[in-house]
């Protein structure tokens, strides 16, 4: 196939570090011949039933209505410092100065709720504050409020206020609740139990665009998320006007709300007017399914669950689930990627989801070759690395000796087995890190995006291979007319990642903060990891450099970490050592001590060659002045290190005939083209299994 002979050239650069002479075979003939299976912090095969109640249907909570999902609203313009990762709460009550009533065109019902709420949360302030900071807390609001109305800037104010720290969570969960009913014009922050106060940068900026009444209602609306609410601006004859109106709340609150203009008949001149109507986007629950489980107290549900699937991709696989049980992709979270074809098994865990309403979808998803068991309540989501490592059942089918070897292929499969065994395998990341796509690979889009080339980046993702499928198809009109309407048409469903950015797309436009806006409809985890994509093959590159350079001597410059016991990336600058000359000299590391830098903020570099290859390889790629932080899209590449050398655990094998007929290893004398190899093996997180196969057989094995 061409597309495997693409990547198979990709990767031909990578060098081996064993001398054995290996063989031929094949892999993954069927998904069933590579089984994956996590291996959580606690050591255990997560394919294993738990010895637990797995729910009690007494302990679920009734489903209430579906209310709009209450996300972050976007802060990546905010201009104050250390502000734009943290969430702006907004408010729902009516300064004392104030008219009390909705702006004209609203409906009484979507604000009613919420009065006599804050008139009780607004009392709080006067319950948890002593009088005196109270006091310094009405001096800092009026003086806020005064400069937000004004064309003034805030030059000359504090540009905080801090409450002081609060220990108790309920408390400051309050506190906040109630310091933003009342004065709409600040947010609150929260940082280590201190609640800090400051101006809310985005009311100031609406309140030029539309009266303060409106903005306060508007933000009122916004707070009080009441299903199947609206909010509508007062009539507007000025279109560009109305056109900046939208840009603004599409802009900063788009991920939440949509925007429309209507005409209303004025009475008084019988000529139209034109309306901006908000309403929340809807949470659409597929077939009649029931409502998002969501606590009455507002806690939100964790849901964990082993997830079973074969020869599915696992964005394909997450995307399939969130449609059935009405949440979105980024509502999941995992530990690690997986194998599409495999039969993978993976600790998840899911929000807003109660385990019986999983368990009850278990039937539907079994037409989509995915499991789940295990499924229980937990108090948190996972995070990607929070995994020991992976177990892999592997069989290697056709069997053949080297072009040109004359010895026994029973020895040679021993032989390269052991010396793998013994002294380990270069820890590459895999090809399936980067994608088989002949034209674009993860990497290149990774590339785009820490360069803040947005709009090449959407591009690349969207560059149809030389494939006449509907997925290609589709991927080529879009590069042809930039019409992502006409483009979601043509796409299948099951391309959830490619239908994700193009509904935002449509809903944006193909501009720069489109884009930008497009990538924001992907997960953190899926965005962070083009880049990783992209960082991952320079560390490859870096470490072919490194062995080519010096071989296995550790040599004046090289970094080691000095810790036996790393078995992961996410070890501190405190851990690594860099070689002296006189270290070098006297032999003092070995070579499965050395690491090599993943490129982040907060790495340190080799002082050899290998340092000055890494100031190269920067200037070729352009990213001589990168800090590696991709404030738009809320990216920070901290860095990391990765030892060079793995070496696989737990290893056992065994010669087999293809009709599954076990074969003793000494003594056999059958036909050595009818033999297929079963191993398994333990490996570290982020270490891939086709990257020891490929040192063991010192041949590209199909993957």
């Amino acid at each position: 196939m061409e597309e495997d002979t693409d990547y198979r050239i990709r990767f031909s650069s990578l060098c081996f570090f064993n001398d054995h002479v290996g063989f031929h075979g094949t892999i993954k003939s069927s998904p069933s011949d590579f089984i994956v299976i996590e291996i959580d912090e606690q050591g255990q095969l997560v394919n294993k039933t738990i010895n637990e109640p797995i729910f009690k249907i007494s302990e679920i909570q009734p489903e209430p209505n579906n209310f709009p999902k209450k996300t972050k609203l976007d802060l990546q313009n905010l201009s104050f410092e250390d502000g734009r990762n943290q969430e702006v709460n907004t408010l729902v009550k009516y300064t004392d100065g104030d008219q009390n009533h909705p702006s004209g065109s609203e409906k009484e019902d979507t604000i009613s709720d919420g009065t006599s709420k804050c008139e009780e949360k607004a009392d709080v302030l006067s319950s948890f504050l002593d009088e005196k900071t109270h006091e310094l807390l009405n001096n800092f609001a009026c003086d806020i409020k005064e400069k937000c109305l004004s064309e003034t800037e805030l030059i000359g104010l504090p540009l905080e206020f801090s409450i002081g720290r609060i220990l108790d969570k309920n408390q400051r969960a309050s506190l906040h609740s109630a310091i933003r009913q009342k004065f709409p014009f600040l947010i609150t922050v929260g940082k280590n139990s201190e609640i800090v106060v400051k101006p809310n940068l985005e009311y100031k900026e609406l309140c030029h665009l539309v009266s303060e009444e409106e903005a306060f209602n508007f933000f009122k609306y916004l707070d009080a998320k009441k299903e199947n609410s609206k909010f509508t601006f007062k009539p507007d004859a000025n279109k560009d006007h109305r056109k900046a109106v939208h840009h603004f709340v599409n802009k900063k609150f788009g991920n939440l709300v949509e925007t429309k203009s209507f005409s209303e008949m004025n009475c008084s001149t019988g000529n139209p007017n034109v309306v901006i109507t908000v309403r929340f986007r809807e949470k659409a629950h597929r077939r009649g399914k029931r409502p998002l489980p969501e606590c009455q107290e507002g806690n939100v549900i964790y849901t964990a669950f082993t997830l079973r699937k074969e020869n599915l991709e696992m964005f394909e696989a997450i995307g399939f689930l969130a449609i059935k049980l009405g949440v979105i992709p980024s509502d999941f979270s995992y530990a690690g990627l997986k194998d599409k074809k495999a039969i993978t098994y993976q600790a998840m865990v899911v929000r807003k989801v109660t385990p019986e309403r999983l368990k009850n979808i278990e039937k539907e998803i079994e037409k989509k070759r995915m499991n789940v068991f295990n499924i229980r309540s937990v108090d948190d989501s996972l995070r990607l690395g929070q995994l020991k490592g992976n177990h892999f059942d592997i069989v290697i089918r056709n069997l053949k000796k080297q072009i040109n070897d004359s010895a026994n292929l029973r020895e040679r499969i021993m032989e390269a087995i052991e010396n793998v065994k013994k002294k380990g395998f270069v820890n590459y990341y895999g090809p399936q890190r980067f994608g088989k796509g002949r034209k674009v690979h993860t990497d290149q889009i990774g590339l785009a995006l820490l360069k803040n080339e947005m709009m090449k980046a959407i591009k690349l993702f969207l560059t149809p291979e030389d494939l006449d499928d509907p997925v290609n198809r589709a991927k080529k009109y879009f590069l042809q007319t930039e019409d992502a309407k006409g483009t979601l048409s043509l796409m299948p469903e099951f391309k959830v990642r490619e239908r994700a950015l193009l509904e935002a797309l449509h809903r944006f436009g193909m501009t720069e903060e489109g884009c930008i806006q497009a990538w924001f409809s992907l997960p953190h985890s899926m965005r962070i990891f083009y880049v990783h994509a992209y960082t991952s093959k320079i560390w490859n590159e870096a470490v072919s450099y490194r062995l080519a350079t010096y071989g296995a001597r550790v040599v004046e410059g090289d970094l080691v970490c000095l810790d036996e016991d790393i078995d992961d990336e996410n070890f501190p600058n405190s851990k690594v050592h860099l070689v002296t000359e006189e270290e070098g000299s006297a032999n003092m590391y070995a070579i499965h001590q050395v690491v090599l830098p993943i490129l982040g903020y907060n790495i340190q570099y080799p002082k050899n060659k290998v340092g000055q290859w890494y100031h190269d390889i920067r200037s070729r790629d352009g990213l001589q002045t990168c800090r590696f932080k991709v404030p738009t899209l809320k990216l920070n590449v901290p860095g990391c290190y990765r030892q060079i050398l793995k070496h696989p655990r737990n290893l056992s094998y065994q010669l087999m005939e293809d009709h599954d007929i076990d074969v003793k290893m000494k003594g056999s004398h059958i036909d050595e083209t009818a033999l297929s190899l079963l191993i398994s093996f333990d490996l570290d997180a982020s270490c891939y299994a086709t990257v020891c196969l490929k040192e063991i057989m010192k041949h590209d094995v199909l993957n």
